[in-house]
Order: C-alpha cells, then sequence, then structure tokens
C-alpha cells in the first residue's frame, strides 16, 4: 500500500509560519526578520518527524511530502528518495549551473532562492565531477517562485497512485501543494485528514481527525508494534559540519517514472473497459418510460 503524507509544521517552531503578519514571507517583504524562541540550527524532530521515520523504514509509508522549510526530516535521518520538499529547505543549498543540491551544517539567513556568494560544492568529496563556476543559492521559496523540480513531480506521481493519503497539522491552503491529498481519490483512493482545525478539504476525507499529530502517530505505532526512534546527532547530516550531497538519484526518477506510466495505462485500459456499450442508450430509454 502507498501512503503518501504530508507533514506537520514542528511545535518548536510554530512562530516561523509562512503566512500572517509575522510569516516569514510577509516579514521578508517587509524587509524584517522572524524572531524566534528557538534557532533553526538547534530545533530538534519531533516525535511525529521520529514516527514517520519509524513507518517509512518499517515500509508502512511510502513517501512524505512537506510544505515546511525547517529541515527537521533531514535531521530525522530520512532518506531523500522518500521525501519531496516542495518550498524548499533552509538547510539545503542549491548550484545555479549543475543544480546539485549539498546539505548545509547551519541554516540559511535568507530565503527567496538568493545567492550566498561562494560557489558549488561539488567536487570537493572527491567523488563527483567538480562544478567550475557555479554558485550556491538558497532554496527557500518566495511567492513568485515556481515550485522545485522534481519535488513537486514526484509528489504530484506518488499522491496519484497512493491507496491512501494521509494529511497531517495543515489547513491545505497553499495550492498547488494543498491539493495535491486529493489526486487519488478519482482512482478509488482514500484520504485522511489530520488537524486541528477544519480544513478546505474536509469534505473529501473519508476520516478527519482533530487532535494533536503526536498523540495520533504514537498510538498509530504502538498499535502495529513500531517503535519509535529518539532523535540522535549522529544520524542528523546537518551535524557532519562538512557540506553532503542532497540529490536524488536520476535512476530513482526514472524508475517512479516508469511505474506511474504503467499506472495511468492501467487505468485508462479499466475506464475503457466500463465504457457503456452502444446498445445502452436504449436501455436507458426503456427505463425511463416503465417509470
Amino acid at each position: 500500500m502507498l501512503l503518501y503524507i504530508r507533514v506537520l509544521v514542528s511545535a518548536l517552531l510554530q512562530e516561523f509560519r509562512i503566512l500572517g503578519p509575522k510569516g516569514v514571507w510577509t516579514l521578508e517583504k517587509k524587509g524584517e526578520k522572524p524572531a524566534l524562541n528557538i534557532s533553526f540550527d538547534d530545533a530538534q524532530p519531533t516525535l511525529t518527524h521520529m514516527a514517520l521515520l519509524a513507518l517509512v523504514e518499517h515500509g508502512y509509508v511510502q513517501y512524505i511530502v512537506t510544505q515546511n522549510i525547517d529541515g527537521l526530516h533531514l535531521k530525522s535521518g530520512l532518506s531523500r528518495r522518500n521525501l519531496a520538499e516542495v518550498h524548499g529547505n533552509m538547510f539545503i543549498e542549491q548550484c545555479r549551473k549543475c543544480r546539485r543540491q549539498f546539505i548545509c551544517p547551519t541554516a540559511s539567513k535568507t530565503v527567496g532562492q538568493k545567492t550566498m556568494g561562494y560557489p558549488c560544492q561539488s567536487g570537493l568529496d572527491g567523488n563527483s565531477r567538480s562544478c567550475r563556476s557555479g554558485i550556491l543559492h538558497d532554496t527557500v521559496l518566495d511567492w513568485e517562485d515556481n515550485l522545485p523540480e522534481p519535488d513537486f513531480q514526484l509528489a504530484l506521481m506518488h499522491s496519484t497512485m497512493a491507496d491512501l493519503n494521509i494529511t497531517l497539522g495543515t489547513t491545505l491552503q497553499i495550492v498547488p501543494s494543498g491539493n495535491l491529498p486529493l489526486k487519488n481519490l478519482k482512482t478509488g483512493g482514500k484520504l485522511v485528514i489530520c488537524n486541528l482545525q477544519p480544513t478546505k478539504h474536509n469534505k473529501h476525507a473519508h476520516l478527519i481527525i482533530s487532535t494533536y499529530t503526536d498523540q495520533i502517530l504514537s498510538k498509530l505505532c504502538k498499535l502495529i508494534g513500531v517503535e519509535i526512534p529518539k532523535y540522535s546527532e549522529a544520524c542528523d547530516p546537518t551535524k557532519c559540519f562538512t557540506y553532503l550531497e542532497w540529490a536524488l538519484s536520476q535512476d530513482c526518477i526514472k524508475s517512479l517514472e516508469k511505474t506511474f506510466k504503467e499506472h495511468q495505462a492501467a487505468i485508462r485500459k479499466d475506464c475503457h473497459q466500463l465504457q457503456v456499450p452502444k446498445f445502452m442508450p436504449k436501455a436507458k430509454k426503456r427505463r425511463k418510460s416503465e417509470t
């Protein structure tokens, strides 16, 4: 079973919301910086982040999509192949030339894909080809920025193929990301919404749970016998104090694209087989006359 999950806003960084009078994008437009009670560098993954990591590792969850920019999924140790960051990541920088992404030991001081002023880190590890003239920039989106490829396309394909889409801690207001959980409904998929407040897509949900995500996932993991690990700095790539590459392999992307095409072809075949035969209009007319 494929499960698609949009994750919660971290309880540690509630003030750093994207929207609202004190949201990061709102303050960015005013040239102001948000006031936080904890820094991105010091923030640690919540129980929910660690539970999702465990569910992925045990095969219960196939893919996670996040609108959050706090990098807490990265810090939890979640693999890049299981994560789409559709609004960017404070700890990820990208080269404008070769498009490679790198994990930075400290959070970016800017948002809006601004140039960092130093060169691409490719080739420094001796395992990849050097990018001679590329300059790094932050990956956090501003309002006018396009959603990153291939993250959004991967999120779209996974959410379309999923048997069950689960949203955690989001009102689903931001589009197009907020509409992704609905993509599986036309093919018989299910939608579960977990959020304290009502969301714009509540009417489409098969199940709504209005409580804290930590409570939900704690009880779920206990029920299915999955142990939730503790956060460990040893598994946190931002604590390596060196640049590490954070890139999806092309083989991973091509494999999913192939699976998605096969999925779409199967749906078209099923729809074709279920088409109304030519004689059905007469039957419909007869039933109408009988009533």
